[in-house]
């Protein structure tokens, strides 16, 4: 192919090799243990895009693309509406993240399956595939973009750029191309046009924009697997190659990374799924400010002023002193905490436009301030709670609920699940959707548990 530029020679042949093993690889060459994950990873996601469907984003979203919708194949999960797949993978995208309550790969803050899986089931109904084909695709997606993250992270996070876009594409067409069955020419070209499409900034953190970067990057994904597949080709060095991905966009560029040890070692595996419905660094905030609450019940009105002390990404990411909207709230580590200790919940009902503003709220926000502190894990706080009789109380969480050393079990992943979806789709709906949604690997067709998802929505808004 022509234009290309030069590559240092020992580069790694990265795009060439995660193409080689993305197609050669088997459904039973994932260990059990990573199928498991999986499996948790898509009940999660799937949980989340049903909670997030009657957000006023997915609204505007719908109002937007549905006059340009193809034949509307696809279903909007939790939804009357229909989109074509690719239009309903970027609307199913948008509502797994809307509320900030979906899956992160910790090493890199990449949330996983909202590329990935919005893409595959929206492919799923246009391309029948089984639950253990559909499984094993996202497995994959999900290990190819963490991969890719972690390769550039956190420089290319540092610039300000959100991973979840940039990298998530690369998940998305990885998977489509697995379960679509391209050759290892095809996967490469798909890798490439993935590559041309990566996006998304941290400015739009606390906007509707920032949950249109995974929607986005599952359309883009799907629609790069489907043009590799029709013979539209592309650099085949993509990733790797001195103008290509990692370059162009991060100051690191770990290319051993990628490909290094793929089959043992399992990024898909670590995956973790949040128990509270914000930015991932306020978790041992909230985790703390429960404990506190749990503790000195009504005494929390009696509360002079908080100071924690964090890790440094915490201010940086969550520091909205005085947020104006429940998306904003997401972002305030203030807001999050007065609510956690006032209210002792986490949940989405913490973060909306209206409770942001409760005057019981703001006036505890007011009162509480926070140190960085390089020293502190990402996962731990120190919380210094003052009363106004001037005794003190410190509650120190040496690593967060929902974090490696805690995660969530399958029963608080159930809970989770029904919780948001029976608020969006009725209760009876919803634990029958949670009972679909464990026994994916065996269905025959995968697209069913999407069909399932809209029992009850009711009518279009």
């Amino acid at each position: 192919m022509s234009g290309h530029h030069a590559t240092p020679p020992g580069t790694p042949q990265v795009t060439r090799d995660l193409a080689h093993w993305i197609v050669g690889l088997k459904g039973a060459d994932i260990p059990d243990a990573v199928r498991r994950e999986g499996l948790r990873t898509f009940v999660n996601w799937l949980g989340c895009a049903v909670g997030g469907a009657r957000h006023e984003t997915v609204d505007a979203a719908l109002r937007a693309v549905m006059p340009f919708s193809g034949p509307r194949a696809a279903t909007l999960l939790g939804r009357p509406e229909r989109l074509d797949a690719l239009k309903a993978a970027l609307v199913n995208g948008i509502s797994s993240h809307v509320l900030d309550y979906d899956d992160t790969h910790l090493k890199t803050i990449i949330h996983p399956a909202g590329p990935v899986a919005s893409a595959l089931l929206a492919l799923a109904e246009t391309r029948p595939m089984s639950g253990e084909d559909f499984l094993t695709a996202l497995i994959v997606g999900v290990e190819v973009e963490c991969r890719i993250g972690n390769a550039v992270y956190p420089h290319h996070y540092d610039r300000g750029w959100h991973i979840t876009g940039t990298a998530g594409v690369f998940g998305a067409a990885a998977a489509v191309g697995k379960a679509i069955g391209l050759s290892r020419q095809q996967m490469q070209w798909a890798l490439g046009i993935a590559a041309s499409q990566s996006a998304g900034l941290r400015e739009m953190f606390g906007t509707m924009t920032k949950s249109f970067h995974p929607g986005k990057s599952a359309e883009n994904g799907l629609l790069a697997a489907l043009l590799a597949e029709a013979g539209f080709d592309s650099s085949e060095r993509a990733i790797e190659a001195p103008r290509g991905f990692a370059c162009v966009i991060s100051d690191k560029q770990d290319r051993d990374e990628m490909p290094g040890d793929l089959g043992t070692r399992w990024e898909a595996e670590l995956n973790s799924y949040k128990p509270f419905a914000c930015g991932i660094v306020i978790h041992p905030a909230i985790d703390g400010c429960q404990q506190i609450r749990a503790e000195i019940g009504d005494r929390v009105t009696q509360i002079d002023r908080v100071h924690l002390t964090t890790h440094p990404l915490v201010l940086e990411l969550t520091g909205k002193r005085t947020p104006r909207t429940g998306l904003e709230g997401k972002f305030s580590v203030f807001h999050s905490a007065a609510f956690a200790l006032l209210r002792g919940d986490g949940s989405p009902t913490a973060f909306t436009d209206e409770v942001v503003t409760l005057p019981e709220i703001v006036a505890l926000r007011d009162r509480i301030d926070a140190t960085a502190d390089p020293a502190c894990h990402e996962a731990s706080v120190t919380i210094d709670v003052t009363f106004r009789d001037g005794t003190t109380l410190r509650k120190h969480v040496h690593r967060a609920i929902g974090s490696h050393d805690v995660p969530l079990t399958d029963a608080q992943i159930d809970a989770k699940f029904r919780d948001q979806a029976a608020l969006v789709i009725g209760d009876a709906a919803a634990r029958a959707l949670l009972a679909l949604a464990w026994t994916t690997p065996g269905l025959p067709d995968v697209a069913q548990v999407a069909r399932a998802s809209v029992a009850q929505a009711g009518s279009a808004p």
